[in-house]
């Protein structure tokens, strides 16, 4: 029996977003979203795969790995612990409120002609110059942000997600994303270097697409502000991702920036 994962989204223009059926995709995955209680922890899964939330394809490494508490502080993750499908770890949640559990990083990614020949690199953005030759030709090197999150709340939710880095694509919630509740409105603002994003492309997929004919997924854009709001139908946990790209960049022999965002929540029934 197919299910429908949502009603028709509110105030926000409905769009295909081109999705392939078996595109990786990166998540962190908690045992818990929302928690109460004194001397907690929760365990967070890392992977890459092709169905949400099941690994079956490559660990995600965790070098850039930031975990902030609800006073701003950064926790330490425990006993990390690298398989051949999944990286886990256990973090600790020694205050009340919100914390975020970020992978943000930057990146390049470069053609060019080498003696008539199309090569191709990826690596960083401060090896770009000392990596492509000086008599390549048709050099073109892009610009990759990418921040993925999940977000863990004990006991009231706190403000902790409102400060944002300012730099590439990130999240600035409107509706909590640990208050989100079946059959209400939620809404999420996307910000690109600190600005809205506008007419952007977003997706929303919940887990356990292993057992359905499709996806299930929503594909709508952002409005002026940013932002979009949808009514889910169905608990659980769900995955949102949101791309961008511009041809404007202030770093040396790069030409186009493309920022990538992905974040694991919870639907909570009603």
């Amino acid at each position: 029996m197919k299910i429908k994962a949502f009603a028709k989204a509110a105030t926000v223009l409905a769009i295909m977003l081109p999705t392939v059926s078996y595109a990786h995709r990166a998540w962190l995955l908690p045992s818990a979203t929302v928690l109460s209680g004194d001397n907690l922890s929760v365990t967070i899964d890392a992977a890459i795969s092709n169905d949400l939330f099941y690994f079956e394809h490559r660990p995600m490494r965790l070098d850039e790995l930031v975990i902030t508490a609800p006073d701003g502080s950064n926790v330490k993750p425990e006993n990390m612990s690298t398989g051949k499908y999944r990286t886990t770890f256990d973090m600790p949640l020694g205050q009340p409120g919100t914390y975020r559990v970020a992978l943000a990083g930057d990146g390049a990614f470069a053609r060019y002609k080498l003696n008539g020949e199309m090569k191709r690199w990826r690596g960083n953005l401060s090896d770009v110059a000392k990596t492509i030759p000086a008599d390549a030709a048709d050099v073109q090197v892009t610009h990759s942000q990418r921040r993925i999150e999940t977000f863990i709340t004990v006991g009231k939710p706190s403000d902790t997600l409102s400060k944002l880095a300012g730099t590439g694509l990130e999240l600035l919630p409107v509706t909590h994303p640990n208050d989100v509740v079946v059959g209400s409105d939620a809404t999420f603002k996307f910000m690109l270097d600190g600005k809205p994003a506008a007419n952007m492309k977003v997706v929303l997929i919940r887990g356990g697409i292993r057992y359905r004919n499709n996806l299930d997924e929503l594909n709508i854009t952002t409005d002026q502000e940013g932002k979009v709001t949808f009514k889910p139908t169905i608990a659980g946990m769900y995955w949102i991702s949101a791309s961008a790209q511009d041809e404007k960049s202030d770093i040396p022999n790069v030409k186009s920036r493309r920022a990538t965002y992905a974040a694991t929540f919870e639907v909570l029934p009603e």
